[in-house]
């Protein structure tokens, strides 16, 4: 484990975006009362569960801590001082060369079990694109891992930054939720809704919906979600076209192979492919969203949208690879060749940056299209919690297999329903 002096002042990611940072230390201050937090822990460990995780783009320098060879890690950070970040802290990566003995000596696990689910959570976060915390909830939810819902807040500087366009989103609503008084209602909804937390400043929307209090918890969480990837889509789409036409156009300097010529053309065609078609994924299933949300404030009819509020978490898992794959290849690419910077990349390096781009792309590629056309067609899945053959679904991929079917049946049973 190092000393972590070289992370750009801890306390500046106490601001960074939910997606790429959950900073364990601000959810328990927050939740210093909140007998959740301490019953059903993220992390087991005390010094695991105020911790910062972050993805981060490896340097050259820290490439040789890994076994095999990759892009971004997921790094965990322990500050030495919670309440002075600039002091720093010590730094891990999840999957490092001698991973396990360091968490073991840093964790002061008192058995062998607790150990073994600490590490297993953090190789969960490690598979993940990002740390939003929709695709967080339910990826770790198919590995039969539950935390309280704190550990899966938007971050305060993504609410602020989402408040106005959630307002938009919410206006007609608010003012049919409060008999049509239009002033400040969805201002103290928005604030309510993007909050962890469920009150009774949401009651008359509660109420709209036909919802018991433990459905509108988890509805409340549904909608937050959408309402969160609408804006990331809205946020993120502009920097990614700069930067598909920026991998379009590059050329490595020094001189280049026929074969390594040839890879490069496939990629980049296999790329912006792998794009165009990673957001019409999130599209598709954002628009299955909105004909839900148009029924209730449009026909007055809350039944379609609230059937899709309590089912919708299922699809967090495809919109959230396909929107953390869009965001890893927007970051990168905008932060290694900045506008107006030159862009020089020997042939190795731009083969590799490539090669984990396609690869980002790639992590749901076998899961069908949310199409209207593609979704009728589409014959019925097997029950999210089996097998094709029948046998129950054990093991962490086949559950997430079967999560992704299940997805695909409440979109399909959604837009008949809807029709």
């Amino acid at each position: 484990m190092s000393a972590d002096s070289t992370v750009r002042r801890l306390s500046a990611l106490s601001t960074a975006s939910s997606s790429r940072v959950l900073n364990l230390i601000a959810i328990a201050e927050a939740n210093a009362e909140n007998e959740g937090h301490r019953q059903e822990p993220l992390f087991l460990s005390r010094p695991f569960n105020h911790c910062l995780v972050l993805k981060h783009r490896l340097r050259a320098s820290e490439a040789d801590l890994f076994a095999t060879r990759r892009a971004v890690g997921t790094k965990i950070i322990i500050p030495f001082e919670r309440r002075d970040l600039n002091a720093g802290g010590h730094s891990m990566f999840v999957g490092q060369k001698g991973f396990e003995e360091i968490v073991r000596d840093v964790g002061n696990y008192h058995d062998e079990e607790a150990l073994k689910r600490d590490l297993g959570v953090m190789r969960l976060i490690d598979d993940l694109p990002s740390l939003d915390p929709f695709l967080l909830r339910e990826h770790l939810r198919c590995s039969d891992v539950h935390a309280d819902a704190c550990y899966f807040a938007i971050s305060e500087t993504d609410r602020r930054r989402m408040h106005d366009f959630a307002a938009r989103e919410l206006s007609r609503l608010a003012m049919m939720a409060s008999s049509g008084r239009r002033h400040g209602a969805a201002n103290r909804m928005v604030g309510a809704l993007l909050s962890h937390s469920v009150d009774e400043k949401l009651e008359p929307l509660r109420a709209t919906l036909g919802l018991r209090p433990a459905e509108f918890s988890e509805g409340v969480f549904s909608w937050r979600g959408f309402l969160y990837y609408k804006w990331c889509l809205d946020e993120i789409w502009p920097q990614m076209i700069r930067a598909l036409k920026g991998i379009k156009a590059i050329a490595p300097i020094g001189r280049m192979t026929p074969e390594e010529r040839a890879f490069l053309e496939a990629s980049k065609n296999s790329i912006l492919r792998g794009a165009k078609a990673g957001s019409e994924e999130i599209r598709a299933i954002l628009s299955v969203y909105d004909t839900a949300y148009a029924n209730l404030v449009e026909r007055h009819e809350p039944k379609l949208f609230r059937d899709f509020l309590l089912g919708a978490p299922q699809l967090f898992l495809d919109i959230g690879d396909r929107m953390g794959a869009i965001s890893h290849i927007s970051g990168f690419w905008n932060h290694g060749f900045p506008m107006g910077a030159p862009r020089t990349v020997s042939v190795e390096e731009l083969i590799a940056i490539f090669r984990d781009f396609n690869a980002s792309l790639s992590r749901n590629s076998n899961v069908q299209d949310y199409g209207d056309s593609a979704m009728m067609l589409e014959t019925a899945a097997a029950p999210r919690t089996m097998i094709q053959d029948g046998s129950p679904a054990n093991t962490k991929s086949a559950k997430l297999t079967a999560a992704s079917a299940a997805s695909r049946q409440l979109v399909m049973a959604l837009l008949q329903s809807g029709e």
